[in-house]
């Protein structure tokens, strides 16, 4: 590298550690939102993603969110933000780097490896080939991961020469997140463990339309049911609450996104201008992320693995689209992409509670309460096939209660008028299935999805 490259990145690796979080301090922000913490799930939980995304690291994988309010270049694990930087890339494509100032972004790579890597575990030299980082970066990394408690020992395994590998395994239960989903007349709320998996639940029922106060606190109660089981000693070592990284809460939009601001919600115009994030950030003492239904369940299928591009459509009490594009979550320029339902196919239809005639969402919902799913499927099946025609995407993903009271109707009849289109054209038809209504889980991936390196989360 020559002076001018240094002198660049070495500026860049100022400018990244300097970054201080929202609330107020430098450092990482812990996962109760204060300031410079050094605990081990600490650091790990200053993804929280109550604002906008940060600074796009190297690779190109994640930013970081900050703690609180509007982006700084916290990093996913709370240290320095990402600075632009020459990087290399292993034998997997993942792309690492070498840099001061990528320090935070490396640490996210081998997170990430050591989660998808199961309880098997990944030896230190594997982390090393998929990376691209050096052998003595990922011994740094993962010494410090495992002084963290985000790390252990998953035993050895035999090497071509030489001494057995040791073999390293993420602890899933150092960290928590709380996924909520808020639907109109239902909350259902889980606890997860760093690995998405599921380890307490909740569900009651609920009123959209009682108004804020009454559903903050309805929230808040189902919460606290779930973030007590952390505080009260789930953490490795006695942390406490350190241990809960976050909540995330899905509900129907539109909303903004990256201000945790709802629209007004079809049906529901007292919710207009109302920030919910900020509001349950108070009540709850936690960092809180709020996104659209189907943005969320969108991102657990993402995590999950499902690749590519796909559509997630959901139909329960409203409809609506949750969108990957090129394994991102895509929310468009204000975060109101995947409005989804109220496109209008039918100019003299219904009218729909948007204040349109002819929506998506209020053809099907009426074929649904007339008994009608197969003409409730091919409606749904017409405005799938125009997402299929404007994004060209490789698959169609069916969700929600209404879909699963009769999953082979809607498969069926969504399939039938993909295929047609596709013919028509001399082309290969879109798949379509089921997929699990994991909303409340894609929620808490709002939290625990930056910290594995994710920018979409």
């Amino acid at each position: 590298m020559d002076r001018t490259r240094a002198a660049e990145a070495d500026a860049g690796a100022r400018a990244g550690a300097g970054a201080a979080s929202a609330a107020g301090g430098a450092g990482s922000t812990s996962a109760v939102g204060g300031a410079g913490s050094t605990s081990a799930v600490g650091r790990a939980g200053a993804t929280s993603a109550v604002g906008r995304a940060g600074a796009t690291s190297a690779g190109g994988r994640a930013g970081a969110v900050s703690a609180v309010g509007r982006a700084e270049t916290t990093s996913a694990v709370g240290r320095a933000g990402a600075a632009s930087a020459p990087v290399t890339a292993g034998a997997s494509g993942v792309v690492g780097a070498n840099l001061p100032a990528l320090r935070s972004h490396n640490m996210a790579l081998v997170l990430d490896l050591l989660r998808t890597a199961g309880a098997e575990g990944i030896s230190r030299l594997e982390l090393a080939e998929r990376t691209g980082l050096t052998p003595q970066a990922v011994s740094k990394i993962t010494a410090r991961l495992r002084a963290d408690g985000l790390a252990a020992e998953a035993g050895r395994r035999a090497s071509t020469g030489g001494k057995p590998r040791t073999v390293l395994r993420l602890v899933p239960e150092a960290g928590h997140a709380v996924g909520l989903h808020l639907d109109r007349d239902e909350l259902r709320a889980v606890l997860v463990d760093l690995t998405g998996a599921v380890v307490g639940e909740e569900r009651t029922s609920l009123d959209l339309g009682a108004g804020p106060e009454a559903v903050v606190d309805a929230v808040a109660r189902e919460a606290g049911a779930l973030t007590g089981r952390v505080s009260g000693g789930g953490a490795p070592g006695g942390r406490g609450t350190d241990a809960l990284l976050g909540i995330g809460v899905a509900l129907p939009g539109p909303l903004d996104h990256a201000r945790g601001v709802l629209h007004r919600v079809t049906g529901f115009p007292e919710w207009d201008g109302f920030p919910l994030r900020d509001a349950l950030a108070r009540r709850l003492g936690v960092p809180v992320v709020v996104d659209k239904d189907t943005n969320a369940a969108a991102l657990g299928l993402a995590v999950a693995g499902t690749g590519g591009s796909f559509a997630y459509l959901y139909l329960g009490t409203g409809l609506g689209a949750g969108l990957v594009i090129g394994g991102s979550v895509h929310r468009g320029a204000r975060t109101g992409a995947g409005e989804f339902g109220h496109q209008v196919v039918q100019l003299d239809g219904p009218p729909c509670g948007c204040g349109n005639r002819g929506c998506v969402e209020a053809l099907c919902l009426a074929a649904v309460a007339r008994g009608e799913a197969d003409e409730a499927a091919r409606v749904l099946g017409t405005a799938a096939g125009n997402l299929v025609a404007l994004l060209d995407i490789d698959l169609v993903l069916l969700g929600g209660r209404t879909i699963t009271a009769a999953p082979d109707a809607f498969v069926t009849g969504v399939t039938a008028v993909l295929d047609e289109r596709a013919r028509r054209v001399g082309e290969t038809a879109v798949p379509v299935r089921i997929a699990s209504d994991g909303v409340a889980e894609g929620a808490a991936q709002l939290v625990l999805a930056p910290l594995f390196g994710r920018a979409d989360g």
